[in-house]
Order: C-alpha cells, then sequence, then structure tokens
C-alpha cells in the first residue's frame, strides 16, 4: 500500500513532474488521509483557482478508481500530534499538522508515503517508515 501526501494528488492534477509517476502508483493499491484530501481541495480552490465543482469530480473520480480514504480517528491525531512535537522547527523542518497525519496514516498502516517534501520524507525515514521520493515542481527529489 502507498499513502498519497496532498502534493502527490495536486501533481497529479496539474499535470506536474510528478504526475506520471502518481498515475503509475494509483494503479496499485493506495489511500490518503482525509486530512489531505481536505489539504488538497483547499489548493486546487483557494490557491490554484480550479472551480470547486470540477474538484469535487476530480477527487470523486479518485475515489472510484480505488483511492481509498482514511478517516482521522483519535489515535492517528494524536500520533500526528507527537510526530510534529519531536521533528517540528520552524526553520529546518517546518512541518504541518496535514503533513504529520499523512505521516502516521502511512506509518499506522505500514505503508510507504509518495511525497516530495524534503522534512515530510526525513520524518518519515527518521522513524523507521517508507518513502516514495517523487519529484517537485523542479524536479528535485527528497
Amino acid at each position: 500500500m502507498i499513502v498519497l501526501d496532498a502534493y502527490a494528488v495536486l501533481a497529479f492534477l496539474r499535470a506536474e513532474p510528478a504526475a506520471d509517476e502518481v498515475a503509475a502508483l494509483l494503479r496499485r493499491q493506495c489511500a490518503m488521509s482525509a486530512a489531505n484530501l481536505a489539504e488538497t481541495f483547499d489548493q486546487l480552490v483557494r490557491v490554484f483557482r480550479r472551480p470547486a465543482d470540477d474538484v469535487y469530480g476530480d477527487l470523486a473520480l479518485l475515489g472510484h478508481a480505488g483511492l481509498d480514504i482514511v478517516p482521522v480517528d483519535a489515535d492517528i491525531a494524536l500520533a500526528a500530534g507527537a510526530l510534529r512535537a519531536r521533528h517540528y522547527h520552524r526553520q529546518h523542518s517546518p512541518l504541518s499538522l496535514a503533513d504529520c497525519l499523512a505521516a502516521a496514516t502511512a506509518l499506522a498502516r505500514r505503508a510507504e508515503l509518495a511525497t516530495a517534501d524534503p522534512p515530510l520524507a526525513a520524518l518519515m525515514r527518521a522513524e523507521d517508515g517508507q518513502v516514495v521520493a517523487l519529484p517537485d515542481s523542479r524536479g528535485n527529489r527528497p
């Protein structure tokens, strides 16, 4: 199983450099935290100015294609809080709570986490998790 962070889905939907790799991952069993689904929706509508109805449609198609949306329960929420408390640093490791929810979801499922985010990849590696290192918008991998 592969857990996708918001960047992975954004890259796929926006045809960024990681899009082909994410498409290949989506042919396997993939999941995403409900918090990262919210982050994806927010970014597409607020930052990239996509119409909300179009975004709902795109995300629904991913769900129909097999992307499993994992609820954030108390165990995942507490694990994410603990990860952020251990790994966050304003300058060296600016992890968002959504990043930590993606990591907690992957670690709880013993799944790889697909990301292009260097601090998030470092957190996963420090916690003995597995990372699928995606290229960012410049082609750099964490």
